[in-house]
């Protein structure tokens, strides 16, 4: 069976090569990505290969943390659908196929998936969040508004910390080599 894998793995290398679409997670595990990014309808399909494959189904995978705005039911719906694909070619190499098919039936099956951010949600959370600030501005003792750390200054404060939350001894400690460096030896001068 291994030899099956190793010639499907190749075969999808070479026919997805420079798509960036196709992402190969591990030997056994492919990714696809079908629409733009930041579209509604754009989802990610993870297909993954047991030990039996291709004589037994792939395992099909859409609860990935990219797909959390697509529905349950049209999630459900693709997933049903790829499953029947995948009994019809059982015992061919069926990767590239299943991801070939659903390129063709995407659009079908995500009739009933709402096409603006809006239908999703978002603009409700939006509207509720400018309801609160108005109830808070409204209020008589105003809070302070907290400083917003990016990811990075949250990343560098956290490598900077153990994992009790303190910091390390001497992590504001100036780098005496830089600047002797920058202040210059005093006995050259003279």
């Amino acid at each position: 069976m291994r030899e099956e894998h190793e010639e499907e793995r190749e075969v999808l290398q070479s026919i997805y090569e420079g798509d960036a679409n196709f992402c190969m997670i591990n030997d056994t595990t492919f990714q696809y990505k079908y629409g733009e990014e930041g579209d509604a309808k754009s989802f990610l399909l993870e297909i993954s290969w047991g030990p039996d494959y291709p004589d037994a189904a792939p395992i099909i995978n859409l609860d990935l943390f990219y797909n959390k705005h697509i529905l349950p039911p049209i999630k459900e719906k693709i997933t049903t659908e790829l499953q029947e694909q995948a009994e019809a070619n059982l015992g061919m190499s069926m990767t590239f196929t299943l991801f070939e098919w659903l390129k063709e039936a995407k659009d079908e099956i995500l009739d009933h998936q709402p096409a603006e951010a809006s239908v999703l949600g978002v603009s409700e959370i939006t509207s509720g969040i400018e309801q609160i600030s108005a109830v808070d501005d409204q209020g008589e003792g105003k809070r302070e508004k907290k400083e917003q750390l990016t990811k990075a200054q949250k990343r560098r404060m956290w490598d900077r910390q153990n994992a009790a939350g303190e910091r390390s001894r001497g992590y504001n400690w100036v780098d005496i080599i830089k600047h002797l460096s920058q202040t210059g030896n005093s006995k050259n001068d003279g």
